[in-house]
């Protein structure tokens, strides 16, 4: 699903808190009790209560199951969506949200900016969205899973991505530098970079080749392994030296598939990094390294720091961490990027073709200036600008949906008991009573 804002501006402050409640009940509960999101909500008017489930329910923020045995709600994807946003918009981390500048197999990748506008990046996990293409192959998935575990394990990717990068930053490794982490969404810094598969030619492939592979040794050195270190995980950006010459930068993202060098199969993820280069290298720019290797067994002979340990100790617990392993294991989500990494089969895979190419313009439509960030205006412009020049212009704006949610607007209030239509003609009860010759 594409991430859609415009509906954010409406929701009240009750509208809020049924969300939440909606959130902390699915904890433990599939389809959250009516009467148990009125509880944590905390909402003394129960018809208040009910106006904000159908408000929520309206835009797909929460669901309802088919064939429930009882009356309960279920949160949705976008109401996951709607509550990490307002949390980094809170926290200060996060202004606006722009266009999407890419989609994987299981996350979206967002322009934002923050209050200065300098622009950023939002990263939604959504793991769960491929999981229906094995479902002929594994009937038993969706009755042994459902879309509160898959929420569950999306925000454990996130957590472990956050933390990653927190780890791997601090070290000195080329990495984004991570801003906010909320639910199942991670904000880093923007890489004015592009991705390693769009590059048709370098001058110098073999001072790039090493390079990888040097990082490639020097993450297991510190006690970690990417497990998917290929084109698609790679920005490489240029940097202009004084005596003319050009420089080739590269900074490494997507780090949920990453394990350990205790892993039971950390030799085979690190020899597939490695042969993923290799075979980029040699099918792209038919570079071809005489020099064998790098080695598992020898990369691991010196370790300057255990950062997978440090990790697993600061909140992205051992528990976790097999969860989501069984998760990526059991989906292949850990493949070396040959596959659907661009997209997804039926609906879904359309939202690859709207990744926009090195240098292309971009077009903005229903550009909305903000002056808060659930209020917004009714301005409308259309112009053309550069990736480079888009952060000066960041503002909210509606994405472009093929299927748009209904308008909050839509939703009407509660009329007052003393004008609401009825059975006796719009009448007060008392009055009606009367007419009728009853006994008062």
């Amino acid at each position: 699903m594409k991430l859609n804002v415009k509906n954010i501006r409406y929701l009240s402050a009750d509208d809020w808190r049924v969300l939440a409640a909606t959130e902390q009940g699915s904890r433990n509960h599939e389809l959250v009790p009516t009467s148990l999101i009125t509880q944590i909500a905390g909402i003394r008017s129960g018809t208040g209560v009910h106006n904000c489930i159908s408000n929520l329910a309206k835009i797909n923020l929460i669901a309802k199951i088919q064939n429930a045995k009882y009356d309960g709600y279920r949160l949705t994807y976008g109401g996951l969506d709607y509550l990490a946003l307002h949390a980094h918009t809170k926290s200060g981390v996060m202004y606006s949200v722009g266009n999407q500048i890419g989609v994987g197999k299981e996350s979206d990748i967002l322009v934002c900016a923050d209050e200065t506008g300098k622009q950023l990046v939002l990263k939604i996990h959504r793991l769960g969205r491929i999981s229906f293409r094995t479902v002929k192959a594994n009937r038993d998935y969706l009755r042994n899973r459902n879309s509160g575990s898959w929420m569950h394990m999306s925000r454990l990717a996130a957590l472990k991505e956050y933390e990653f990068m927190k780890a791997l930053r601090r070290e000195g490794f080329p990495v984004p530098e991570p801003i906010g982490q909320s639910r199942h969404t991670v904000v880093m810094s923007m890489i004015d970079a592009f991705p390693m598969r769009q590059i048709s030619s370098v001058g110098n492939p073999a001072n790039l080749y090493a390079e990888l592979l040097s990082l490639i040794v020097q993450l297991a050195q510190y006690g970690l392994i990417h497990g998917d270190f290929n084109e698609f995980n790679i920005l490489v950006e240029e940097r202009d030296e004084k005596d003319g010459s050009v420089t080739l930068i590269p900074t490494i993202i997507d780090f949920p598939q990453m394990v350990s060098i205790d892993h039971e199969n950390a030799e085979y993820y690190f020899d597939r990094d490695v042969e993923c280069i290799k075979r980029f290298f040699s099918r792209r720019f038919g570079f071809t390294s005489d020099e064998p290797g790098p080695y598992f067994k020898d990369s691991i002979k010196v370790i300057k720091k255990r950062l997978d340990v440090e990790v697993s100790a600061s909140g992205f617990s051992k528990k976790m961490a097999k969860e989501l392993a069984a998760y990526m294991k059991e989906h292949g989500v850990d493949g070396d990027g040959d596959g659907d990494a661009g997209g997804l089969d039926g609906e879904e895979g359309s939202d690859a073709e709207e990744e926009d190419e090195p240098g292309q313009q971009i077009e903005v439509e229903d550009l909305v200036p903000m002056d808060d960030p659930l209020a917004v205006k009714d301005i409308t412009a259309t112009t053309l600008i550069t990736p480079s020049r888009f952060a000066a212009q960041m503002t909210l704006f509606d994405i472009r949906d093929s299927d748009p949610l209904p308008d909050l607007s839509e939703c009407k209030p509660p009329m007052p008991m003393s004008t609401a239509p009825s059975k006796f003609g719009g009448k007060s009860t008392k009055s009606a009573k009367a007419k009728a010759g009853w006994a008062l």
